[in-house]
């Protein structure tokens, strides 16, 4: 399986202590900095053609091309602590941010201060909400990412003056990582992950793919494949760490809203009763809040994080099993991935001509309701909470998978697509206790009936060759229709998937631990050198 350990010829144990290596500086070739000088220009003008008409667009072009920054960071320094420094972690998009997000409270908890930059405007709205309030009380800096100019890079670091650099899961710039090790500065690739597709990729620009693995400091990669094609494109064994995967990790939301305003009235008004035990209390709390939003007795699935062609998917599932006689008072919530889509489902779902109630419009849901549009931010755990099942987007198109450790970790049994690149470790993971099913795939252990134990036989599809869309769409209703007539069933494929979810959680403190150790052992070797 992927998630294996590595082999000690391709990288050191996770408990291994890190050490930093040489000092040499590997620069990217001559061909790529030509190139690079080159498309900057083109690429002002890609920023122009998608952003001038945003309100913030001269913002974005002086942060991305070095001329103008928010003020760095400060230290809350007291007589028992003194200044850690800033970590700048960059965070391409949306995913990675949430991804990274649990890890960057734990830094910032500790101590350092933190500048987040991102590349996509997705990412760098989700990385202005979610955390704002360190944004504004001056513990984090936030801006998009500079360009990979050797001049921009420059007057980046001279600004941040950071202590060591984060970038997660893939992405690289040779130029960045360049500098970086000029100015003696650690980089770290945190939750490394290259998929074979990735490193064919990177195996086209080999040389510039040398230089990049050769001056990252370390790399703490998800799983043993990826830290196989890491050495393979140039990394040393000892630059190497596997920890498993922030996916694990929930991301909690950290946005207001109506239906987690519910939620604190219920742990307000339930959680300090006596006479409610503890193990119950989650259970007790999501009863009232189904009781509170109208769908308490209906069984609920949600098909979350979607994108384009899934939406039509979903209900064209929700359509059959309204047809079925035990579950003709189903409910379906709808919850796209991105928010520029809602009124484009929202036409979708009435051309179904299915009975809809939208979030954003305050619509209630009555019985005859039976698709919900949740087109809203920041409340995705909420109904993840309230279903009985959960399809998970991103995965039934060429995606690569949306997390399902979310719905795992509330005890609601996942199904997904083919499309899970990006998270197939964990995937398999969920699969092999029964708590996630896909399709052919060959670690999955069914849920035995009456029983919450796995089935031991094999799976029945992973003999099968890769069905076909039309077969794999089939089989995905086949479990929902079976988990949502077996609520029984169903919830005890969502609680193993939440005690393998809280099983996982130790790879945060992994990761963290290798962070600062590096951070320690550099701040050792050059006690009085200056950063720049």
């Amino acid at each position: 399986m992927s998630s294996s350990p590595i082999s000690s010829d391709c990288a050191l144990e996770a408990t291994d202590p890190v050490s930093l290596p040489s000092r040499t500086v590997y620069t990217a070739p001559l061909y790529y900095q030509c190139a690079i000088g080159l498309l900057k220009p083109l690429y002002r003008l890609q920023v122009w053609q998608r952003s001038h008409n945003r309100d913030n667009y001269q913002q974005e072009v002086a942060q991305r091309f070095g001329k103008q920054y928010p003020p760095r960071p400060v230290a809350k320094v007291t007589n028992a602590q003194t200044d850690k420094g800033v970590i700048w972690c960059h965070a391409v998009s949306l995913g990675e941010t949430n991804t990274v997000a649990p890890l960057l409270d734990t830094l910032l908890a500790d101590g350092y201060q933190i500048w987040l930059t991102n590349t996509t405007q997705t990412g760098f709205a989700r990385g202005a909400s979610r955390f704002a309030d360190d944004i504004a009380q001056g513990r984090m800096s936030h801006s998009y990412v500079p360009v990979d100019s050797p001049t921009v890079i420059e007057a980046f670091l001279a600004h941040v003056k950071p202590i060591a650099a984060l970038f997660v899961e893939t992405e690289l710039w040779a130029n960045i990582l360049t500098k970086l090790s000029e100015h003696h500065i650690p980089s770290i690739l945190v939750n490394g992950r290259l998929s074979a597709s990735s490193f064919k990729s990177y195996q086209k620009i080999a040389a510039v793919s040398a230089s990049m693995m050769k001056n990252l400091t370390l790399i703490i990669a998800q799983d043993s494949d990826s830290a196989k094609r890491f050495r393979q494109l140039g990394a040393n064994s000892a630059q190497i760490r596997v920890a498993g995967s922030l996916k694990w990790v929930i991301n909690t939301p950290q946005i207001k809203d109506k239906a987690a305003d519910i939620e604190a009235n219920i742990e307000a008004n339930y959680t300090e009763n006596s006479s409610i035990p503890n193990q119950y209390s989650e259970s007790v709390k999501e009863s009232i809040l189904a009781k509170e939003m109208n769908i308490a007795g209906r069984p609920i699935w949600i098909a979350a994080s979607t994108h384009s062609g899934e939406e039509e998917t979903a209900l064209s599932l929700h359509q059959q099993l309204l047809s079925h006689p035990a579950l003709a008072d189903a409910l379906l919530i709808i919850v796209p991935r991105h928010p520029e889509r809602f009124d484009e489902v929202a036409a979708l779902i009435q051309a179904s001509d299915l009975t809809m109630a939208r979030r954003s419009a305050e619509d209630s849901i009555h019985v005859d309701t039976q698709v919900y549009l949740a087109d809203s931010m920041g409340e995705l755990m909420t109904w993840y909470k309230l279903a009985d099942v959960a399809l998970v987007g991103g995965s039934l198109v060429d995606v690569g998978g949306h997390n399902p450790v979310e719905p795992a970790s509330v005890a609601t049994p996942v199904l997904m697509g083919r499309y899970t690149q990006s998270c197939q470790s964990v995937v398999d993971k969920l699969a092999e206790v029964g708590a996630l099913y896909q399709p052919n795939n060959v670690f999955y252990r069914p849920i035995t009936v009456n029983t919450a134990t796995t089935n031991d036989d094999t799976n029945q599809q992973s003999s099968r060759k890769k069905p076909a869309a039309k077969e794999e769409v089939a089989l995905i209703y086949q479990q929902l229709v079976s988990w949502l007539s077996d609520l029984e069933v169903a919830a005890q494929a969502g609680q193993a998937g939440a005690r393998m979810t809280r099983q996982q959680q130790a790879v945060l403190t992994r990761q963290f631990t290798m962070i600062k150790e590096v951070v320690e052992q550099h701040a050792i070797q050059q006690p009085s050198q200056e950063l720049l």
